[in-house]
């Protein structure tokens, strides 16, 4: 019956009261701490900087053969197998194994429960591809290896660029896959990306190094430039340690020399190191290499056994503080190219948030004006449930700082459409049922109620299609999905509940008029 409970009618005042307050927080300043949650402006709306990256994975390919070599030598150690001659030539191991040993060695790569060629059996693939002729073997990556280690170094890069991207404060970035060697990142309101691109641009694989005293390059020694350009110096290629042992690093003040610095800290592992190779190293210079460059060569001077230190050398407080920040963020799995860089000034995005109020304004009006002129009285209440549909939809958005794009506000304008369609559908039931029956009562509650299947099922598999185009589509297909979804659940409410409410008042005081509706 049209009847609700005082606990009900509050419950649905209180309700739409709160998320109402949410909304308005976008137009309305609130001292209120906890409701000053606001919509974000997409790339499209706030204008800002567009980037597609693409990973260089040559370096990681390099790097996992080698690692795979080292262990190949000692499995087939292991195995007291006579294996030799191994080399890495083209993105290819090969080593050559005894005449007694091929078969065996043929039997340890095909095996599909092989230790050292790992065989998965919903690919159909080993992580290797071999061949082997006249007692040499070739093992190359196969293509789901590829694709694994591709994808690896990918997820890995993509949580090292949002550690990077956080850390300079933009404002709700989107980073997302794009294929499995680029990553898309979009920077809402930052009109100069250039800071953002020298640090995403950098792989950050910090090393200490000794330098030596020799002026030649030989075995076991390579010669750096300093980053500043200034010298040279030859390195030894041993690494004392690496910025996976770094455990944080901040820019302040040298007291002392008046510069500004990187004071780093260590874990457990890396002070012991660093501590035994000061111990021993005291009087030496000792290299700190950032992506290939010095960047400082202090000398060791008494040991270091503190698990923390310093970087020191012409740095401004920015550079500082961007160092600090490669090193806490980590060291990217490999190299990063800009590809493709856009800036959207704000001006276009202005005009697409003038360009969808007026459209939503227009649509709103037509609708407003339809209903009055159709079904009256109740034409009223729809249009005051639909106000109410359109606040819940706003402050549920605004409760979870949704960010707004323009096929989001795309969606917002399909939802007025769909409240009202939901209300005439309603509307135009009760109209049958009056033929039937006297009771207005009677027959506004059979309205509501016979017509809430068709409503509920053609609701549902609008949600379903928002659900789909959420999950599989990019971007501004999320961004449509969200704000359909959403506006689905409050129109829902928003007839039910509000719509429902309202007429439930108006039918109960006005039951012995003619002409109802």
């Amino acid at each position: 019956m049209l009847y609700f409970s005082k606990l009900r009618v509050i419950s649905v005042l209180i309700f739409t009261l709160i998320v109402s307050y949410f909304a308005a927080s976008n137009f309305l300043k609130f001292d209120d701490e906890y409701f000053s949650k606001n919509i974000k402006l997409g790339l499209d709306l706030q204008g800002g900087s567009y980037l597609l990256l693409e990973i260089d994975n040559d370096p990681v390919i390099t790097q996992k053969l080698q690692s795979k070599l080292i262990d190949l030598k000692r499995y087939f150690k292991d195995k007291k197998l006579t294996i030799r001659n191994f080399s890495i030539d083209k993105n290819t191991i090969i080593f050559e194994s005894s005449d007694d040993n091929v078969d065996e060695v043929l039997k340890l790569l095909d095996d599909d429960e092989s230790e050292i060629n790992p065989y998965f059996q919903q690919y159909k693939s080993h992580t290797f591809d071999f061949v082997e002729n006249d007692n040499f073997f070739k093992l190359s990556l196969s293509n789901y290896g590829l694709v694994l280690l591709k994808n690896s170094s990918l997820d890995q890069a993509i949580e090292i660029v949002r550690r990077r991207v956080d850390e300079v404060g933009t404002n709700e970035p989107n980073i997302l896959k794009r294929g499995n060697d680029r990553i898309l990142v979009e920077l809402p309101g930052l009109d100069d990306p250039g800071r953002i691109k020298s640090l995403l641009g950098k792989t950050a694989n910090l090393t200490f190094q000794f330098i030596t005293q020799n002026n030649e390059e030989s075995f076991g020694t390579e010669k750096l430039q300093f980053d500043d350009g200034s010298e040279e110096a030859f390195v030894s290629k041993r690494i004392i340690l690496s910025g996976d042992n770094l455990v944080d690093a901040k820019p302040s003040m040298d007291t002392q020399s008046n510069e500004t610095v990187v004071n780093f800290t260590l874990d457990r592992v890396g002070a012991k190191k660093f501590g035994k190779a000061t111990s021993t190293g005291v009087g030496k210079r000792l290299a700190i290499i950032l992506d290939g460059k010095i960047i400082s060569a202090p000398s060791v001077r008494e040991p270091i056994i503190g698990g923390s230190g310093q970087i020191s050398g012409d740095f401004t407080f920015q550079s500082a503080t961007d160092l600090a920040l490669l090193l806490r963020s980590g060291a990217l799995p490999a190299p990063l190219n800009i590809i493709e860089e856009r800036t959207v000034g704000p001006g276009l995005g202005q005009d697409s948030i003038d360009a969808g109020i007026f459209s939503l304004v227009i649509g709103f009006a037509l609708v407003v004006l339809f209903m009055i002129y159709k079904y009256r009285i109740f034409g009223v209440i729809a249009n005051l449930a639909l106000i109410s549909n359109l606040f819940l939809l706003v402050g549920i958005l605004t409760l979870f700082e949704a960010t707004l794009t323009l096929p989001g506000i795309a969606g917002i304008i399909l939802t007025v459409g769909m409240a009202v369609d939901a209300n005439v559908l309603i509307f135009e039931r009760i109209k049958e049922e009056i033929k039937n029956e006297k009771n207005y009562i009677i027959a506004f509650d059979s309205g509501y109620i016979k017509s809430r299947t068709t409503i509920l099922d053609a609701n549902i598999t609008t949600l379903i299609a928002a659900f789909i185009l959420f999950f599989m589509g990019s971007g501004p297909i999320k961004g449509f999905s969200v704000t359909l979804g959403v506006g689905i659940l409050t129109t829902l409410f928003s007839v039910y509940f509000i719509a429902r409410l309202f007429t439930a008042f108006f039918v109960i005081k006005n039951k012995n008029k003619e002409n109802l509706i």
